[in-house]
């Protein structure tokens, strides 16, 4: 689903641009949150990673050298984010898919992982369900890599994909891996807002790197007031705040916006460069050739995830993780076109280094008290007659998150969020029913697991997000606006132990770039 690009410092378009300067952009971008050690390698091998998917057969924009183009995306120093006009995931997804059938990799689809297995405080595979048949799957694995994406689901309005609910952050959780910087939620300046079935859907920056402004209803081009040299290129964080502050001071479009136009850019520049955004409007009435695009920020990525190291590896034995799901990367907040080259960079090394640990270990048993206790948790949902639908908590859950723990935060919303989730969990999780008779094709299964990941994802999120009293990269606090570096450059983790929800602070990890309290 990602559309504008990937960061990679080619060089193709600004000659200047380097590893070091894609460093310095994506901490100083995270705010200094972020593990030094893991950008340093992100950066590094980043453009091995792209001339990887070419060999496998993935197409970019090209320069008129023949070279991959390279567009500016925000917070960048020059122009690094290499793209396949505005479809990059899609090209992505639908090479990596080819080289999977020519490998000849096995796939099972239509699979719902349930849980993480453990013996011996190693994890030793999975439990899931085949909801094609409603057969329980019982996954072994010397190895095993988690690639479950985000969880921007667990927001009212979102750019992710209905399985963005969290899944592997509640999983690991739960067989006691440790998380990192959970409270650091990206909300994408700019998503589509009218019509309403359309509500969140992204709206690239892309458009912005190709020379969108952004204006409010008075037609003022008020990026002028919170980042004058960036403008519309400044970081995530910033543009989404900024927008939300138009529309709080009531200088947003009537819908709750603000203003977003191409229409000064020649058309071709727009129908090559800009081709899916041109169709995804064309198709609600707007012409972006001759009209604006009407915007809001909408719930987008995770920085938090996962605690990995340098191999990828988490601090569970036998379990790495790669993507979204991994944390430390991105810092308190993501540069465009980063999350797609983290995927590269770190799901090749998870890969690598699962298969090294597999090929030096023998297969661990499962407990089988383990598989019992999991299907009878499933099994709950079918035989339970009454209580509460799944999508009941989903829509109450997604409404608290948005209002509570949203661009803006405080002490008192974090609390009510909070005290909130913990009674979701106390009063309506284990009343939690579906209608139908199994879980053949049964989409209420599916949702009924799913908000259970979401509710304790959120938990995570709005419990780090009370603890952090400062303001930095996308977390917000109203009562906290500064940033305390004396207090809070460090990153919180977060555990579970003797069935509590426990937070620590721990040192940011800083290698090339110092920044002093």
């Amino acid at each position: 689903m990602a559309e504008g690009g990937v960061n990679v410092a080619l060089g193709n378009v600004d000659p200047p641009d380097n590893w070091e300067v894609h460093f310095k952009d994506t901490v100083t971008g995270g705010a200094y949150l972020n593990n030094q050690k893991l950008v340093e390698i992100l950066v590094r091998e980043g453009s091995d990673r792209i001339f990887d998917l070419e060999e496998y057969g993935a197409v970019f924009d090209r320069t008129p050298e023949g070279k991959i183009a390279q567009r500016a995306f925000g917070k960048q120093s020059y122009r690094r984010t290499c793209y396949a006009s505005d479809r990059t995931g899609h090209e992505f997804m639908a090479t990596l898919t080819e080289e999977v059938r020519r490998r000849d990799i096995d796939v099972m689809e239509e699979v719902f992982v349930t849980n993480l297995l453990k013996a011996n405080g190693r994890v030793v595979g999975a439990l899931g369900v085949d909801y094609k048949t409603s057969d329980f799957l019982l996954f072994k694995a010397k190895a095993t890599v988690l690639a479950a994406g985000g969880t921007g689901r667990i927001y009212k309005f979102t750019s992710n994909a209905a399985q963005d609910t969290g899944d592997g952050y509640a999983m690991a959780y739960r067989a006691r891996a440790s998380l990192i910087d959970m409270e650091m939620f990206q909300f994408h300046p700019t998503g589509m807002l009218v019509p309403e079935s359309a509500r969140g859907i992204l709206v690239t920056e892309a458009v912005r790197g190709e020379g969108g402004i952004l204006t409010n209803k008075d037609n003022e081009r008020f990026m002028k007031r919170y980042d004058p040299k960036l403008m519309e290129l400044s970081g995530r964080d910033v543009v989404a705040r900024s927008i939300a502050t138009e529309v709080l001071e009531e200088r947003g479009t009537p819908q709750g916006g603000v203003y977003l136009s191409v229409a000064h850019l020649e058309p071709h520049i727009i129908e090559e460069r800009l081709r899916t955004m041109f169709k995804q409007f064309l198709d609600t009435g707007v012409d972006i050739r001759k009209e604006p695009m009407e915007v809001a920020p909408t719930a987008h990525h995770q920085m938090g995830g996962l605690f990995v190291d340098e191999a990828a590896a988490t601090d569970l034995k036998g379990l790495w993780a790669a993507g979204e799901v991994a944390g430390g990367i991105q810092g308190g907040n993501r540069l465009g076109g980063n999350a797609l080259l983290d995927t590269q960079v770190f799901g090749k090394r998870a890969g690598e280094n699962a298969a090294k640990f597999a090929s030096g270990v023998g297969q661990a048993s499962v407990e089988r008290k383990d598989v019992e206790k999991e299907i009878k948790h499933v099994q709950g949902f079918v035989d339970r007659r009454r209580g509460v639908r799944p999508v009941e908590v989903k829509r109450r859950l997604a409404e608290l998150m948005w209002s509570k723990v949203g661009i803006f935060r405080t002490r008192n919303e974090l609390q009510e969020a909070v005290q909130e989730i913990e009674k979701m969990q106390r009063e309506q999780l284990p009343q939690l029913y579906i209608t139908g008779t199994g879980a053949r094709y049964n989409h209420e299964l599916i949702e009924a697991l799913e908000i259970e990941n979401m509710v304790l994802t959120a938990e995570m999120i709005a419990r780090a997000a009370l603890m952090r009293e400062e303001s930095r990269g996308a977390h917000f606090r109203r009562d906290f606006p500064k940033t305390d570096n004396k207090n809070w450059l460090a990153s919180i983790i977060v555990r579970q132990e003797n069935n509590r929800m426990i937070f620590s602070k721990a040192p940011v990890v800083m290698t090339l770039l110092k920044l002093e309290a």
